[in-house]
C-alpha cells in the first residue's frame, strides 16, 4: 500500500489543479482530464426513450450522444442504471452488476460506451454504497441468517414499551421521514434504512461486505468506465452503541414537516470510519490508474457541513476523493442573493479547500429544483457563466444548457418516495419529481422524449417554446451561450488562470480569469432586479482605460458580441451577464482547440461564432 500511495503521489504531482487563486507557477504543468472537464449528468429515465414505453433508456442516450459533443461535454455521468425494483428509481439496487431491463442490456451499455468513446467523451457511473434493495439476494439471505450474509445489513433487537409492544431500537429517522427502522417478521429484528424502507443500510463493519462492494467497483472498472460519483457517503457508518439522536429545540422541530429534520444526527453521519472507507474506495480506483496510467475519477456526494465535506479530499497519506461535490451555489444562493452572497458562496469553497486540490461547481442535479426555477429564467446564462468559468471542474445537469425549469407535478402524478411520504398536503415541498421531468428535445408531442402517450413523468407544458431544436435555430439562446462557454473552457486562461472576484456594487458581482502569457476574461453579473451601472476603473489589477470586448453576452444583455467597453462604465440589465475579453493578442498556446486569433473591434476569440450570432439583442424567451 505504501508503494501504491508513493507511486500515485508521483503520478499526480504533475497535475496540480486549476483551483488555487494564483496559478502562475502551474501555467505549464500537465493537467488530468477530470480537473478541467465539463461533466454532464444524465438522469436516464428522463433523457430519451427509444422503445416507446415512456421511460428513458440506454439506446435513447446513445441516439442523442452527438448532443454531448455538440455542446462541449467531456464526460457523461449516468444516474443508476442497475437492476432495481425502482422503489427509489434506481437507488435501490438489487444487483450491482446487471443493467435493469427498463434501461436495456449489457450490450446496450457497451454500445453506448463505444459511441461516447468515438466522440472523445468519457463515462462515469453512480456507485450507491450505503444501501441495497430489500430484494437483493444478500438481504434475503441475511433475513435467513445464512453465512456470510447474516450481518451484511444493520440489524437490531426491538425494545418494548409499557404495554409490551415492540418499538424501534432508537429514535433514528429516515431522510424520507418517519422511523429509520423497519421490523422484519421472519428474522424478528429491526433493520436500519436511512432512506426508504426498501433500501436497507449495508453494514460496513462487516469485512466480507466491504470486499463485495469493492468488487462491485472493479466490475465496471474492468468494463472500462472512467470513474464514479459516489452516492450519500456520510451515512456509511453509525455509532456502534446506537445512541439516540438529539432532538432539536421544540420551536425549531415543530416547523419541520420531514421528521428527519427535527433532529441533529451525530450518531448517523460523518463518522471517522466513513472517511477511511472512502480512502479504501479510492485505493480501488487508483489500482487501475497505476496499472495502465489512465486516470479515473471519484466524486463524493455529501450534504453536510463544509468542514466535513472538505475532509473527503483526504490528505497526503490517505488520498480521499478526487473531488467532493461543492453544493455551495445550490445551498447558499437564490434569486434574492446579492453580490455579497455570491462572493461569499464562491470564496467559502476556495478559501477552505486544501492546497493542491481541485475545485468543482454544481448548480443543479436530480435532487434539487432547477436553476431556472430557483433563480428565474433570466438568470440561466449568468449561472452557467459562473459554473463554467470559475476555476476547476463544472457539472451540468441535463437541461441546464437550454434553461429547462421544474414541472408542476400533481399529487396523483407524484412518484418520488420522499414526496409521497410527505403526504398530499406537503408533497410539493419535498418531492424531487419536478426537477426530473423529461428532456425537451423539440416541440412535438411530449417534447420528442417519447412516442408513448404517457411518459413516466409529465413533460413541462412550456416544451412547445422551450426546447433544444428551437434554441438551435435561434441566433442567441441559452444553447448558443452554453456552447461558447464550453469552448472558452478549453483556453489556457480558464483551465490554468488565476481567479479574482469582486463585489462591484450591492447587486453586481464580477470575476477575472487571467494568465500572464494569455488573454484575460472578465465575467460581470447583475444579480439584481434593476438596471445597474458597472464601473471597473477602481479594480486594482485592471489597467486604467483598458478596452474590453464582449465575448459572450447572456440572451437578455443589451450588448452584442464584439461590442467594446472602457473600464469607466456601462449599464447592465437586470439579471443579465457578460463575458468580456481584453484586447491582448492571443498566442497559439492560449487555446488547446483553436489557432491563435487577435481581438479587435471587428474580430473575436471565436470569429465564426460572430457570423452565427450577429446580434444578441434578444430576450430569453425569443
Amino acid at each position: 500500500m505504501a508503494l501504491l500511495l508513493l507511486s500515485l503521489s508521483e503520478h499526480f504531482a504533475n497535475a496540480n489543479t486549476t483551483c488555487a487563486r494564483d496559478e502562475k507557477k502551474n501555467e505549464d504543468k500537465s493537467l488530468e482530464w477530470w480537473q478541467t472537464a465539463v461533466y454532464y449528468q444524465v438522469y436516464p429515465r428522463s433523457f430519451k426513450d427509444s422503445n416507446g414505453d415512456g421511460i428513458g433508456d440506454l439506446k435513447g442516450i446513445e441516439e442523442k450522444a452527438e448532443h454531448f459533443k455538440d455542446i462541449g461535454v467531456d464526460c457523461v455521468w449516468l444516474s443508476p442504471i442497475f437492476k432495481s425494483p425502482m422503489a427509489d428509481f434506481g437507488y435501490d439496487i438489487s444487483d450491482y452488476n446487471m443493467i435493469d431491463p427498463v434501461y436495456g442490456t449489457m450490450d446496450d451499455f457497451v454500445s453506448l460506451q463505444k459511441k461516447l468513446q468515438s466522440l472523445g467523451i468519457k463515462i462515469i457511473l453512480d456507485f450507491v454504497p450505503n444501501h441495497s434493495s430489500d430484494e437483493h439476494e444478500w438481504f434475503k439471505k441475511s433475513v435467513d441468517k445464512i453465512m456470510p450474509y447474516k450481518d451484511y445489513y444493520v440489524w437490531r433487537d426491538a425494545k418494548f414499551d409499557d404495554n409490551n409492544t415492540i418499538t424501534p431500537p432508537n429514535n433514528w429517522q429516515s431522510l424520507f421521514s418517519n422511523s429509520a427502522w423497519t421490523w422484519n417478521t421472519k428474522r424478528e429484528q429491526y433493520y436500519l434504512h436511512q432512506f426508504d424502507r426498501k433500501q436497507p443500510d449495508l453494514n460496513y463493519r462487516n469485512k466480507d461486505l466491504v470486499k463485495e462492494m469493492k468488487n462491485n467497483l472493479r466490475f465496471w472498472l474492468d468494463l472500462g468506465v472512467d470513474g464514479y460519483r459516489v452516492d450519500a457517503v456520510p451515512f456509511l457508518f453509525e455509532h456502534p452503541d446506537f445512541l439516540d439522536d438529539i432532538r432539536k429545540p421544540e420551536e425549531l422541530a415543530k416547523k419541520e414537516k420531514n421528521t428527519y429534520e427535527q433532529y441533529y444526527h451525530p450518531n448517523t453521519m460523518d463518522l471517522d470510519e466513513t472517511y477511511d472507507m472512502i480512502n479504501q474506495f479510492r485505493d480501488v480506483i487508483d489500482e487501475y490508474t497505476l496499472k495502465d496510467g489512465k486516470s479515473r475519477v471519484m466524486i463524493t456526494e455529501a450534504y453536510t457541513s463544509l468542514e466535513n465535506t472538505m475532509r473527503y479530499y483526504g490528505n497526503e497519506t490517505n488520498l480521499g476523493a478526487h473531488m467532493p461535490f461543492n453544493f455551495g451555489l445550490i445551498d447558499r444562493l437564490n434569486e434574492y442573493s446579492n453580490a455579497t452572497k455570491f462572493n461569499e458562496a464562491i470564496n467559502n469553497w476556495l478559501d477552505n479547500m486544501p492546497d493542491g486540490k481541485c475545485a468543482n461547481w454544481v448548480i443543479g442535479n436530480h435532487d434539487n429544483p432547477r436553476v431556472a426555477t430557483r433563480f428565474g429564467g433570466e438568470m440561466v446564462d449568468a449561472m452557467n457563466m459562473l459554473n463554467m468559468l470559475l476555476p476547476g471542474a463544472a457539472f451540468t445537469y441535463m437541461g441546464e444548457e437550454i434553461g429547462m425549469s421544474d414541472t408542476a407535478i400533481r399529487w396523483e402524478q407524484t412518484v418520488d418516495p420522499r414526496g409521497r411520504n410527505a403526504g398530499r398536503s406537503d408533497f410539493r415541498t419535498l418531492s424531487r419529481d419536478p426537477a426530473r421531468s423529461p428532456y425537451q428535445w423539440n416541440a412535438s408531442a411530449n417534447a420528442g422524449f417519447t412516442v408513448s402517450s404517457k411518459p413516466w413523468l409529465p413533460v413541462n407544458p412550456n416544451y412547445w417554446k422551450l426546447n433544444l431544436e428551437a434554441q438551435r435555430k435561434q441566433h442567441c439562446s441559452h444553447y448558443t451561450v452554453y456552447k461558447r462557454l464550453a469552448k472558452l473552457r478549453k483556453t489556457r486562461t480558464v483551465q490554468r488562470g488565476s481567479f479574482d472576484g469582486k463585489e462591484l456594487s450591492q447587486w453586481v458581482y464580477a470575476f477575472t480569469r487571467s494568465l500572464p502569457s494569455a488573454e484575460t476574461y472578465l465575467v460581470v453579473m447583475n444579480v439584481g432586479s434593476e438596471d445597474e451601472h458597472v464601473d471597473l476603473s477602481n479594480w486594482p489589477t485592471l489597467k486604467k482605460d483598458e478596452t474590453w470586448q464582449v465575448h459572450t453576452p447572456s440572451v437578455n444583455a443589451q450588448y452584442s458580441i464584439g461590442y467594446s467597453f472602457k473600464t469607466n462604465g456601462f449599464t447592465l440589465r437586470p439579471k443579465s451577464a457578460m463575458v468580456l475579453c481584453n484586447k491582448k493578442e492571443l498566442s497559439s498556446s492560449s487555446s488547446s482547440s483553436s489557432p491563435s486569433k487577435s481581438i479587435s473591434k471587428s474580430s473575436l476569440v471565436y470569429p465564426v461564432a460572430m457570423l452565427v450570432v450577429a446580434s444578441c439583442f434578444v430576450f430569453a424567451n425569443s
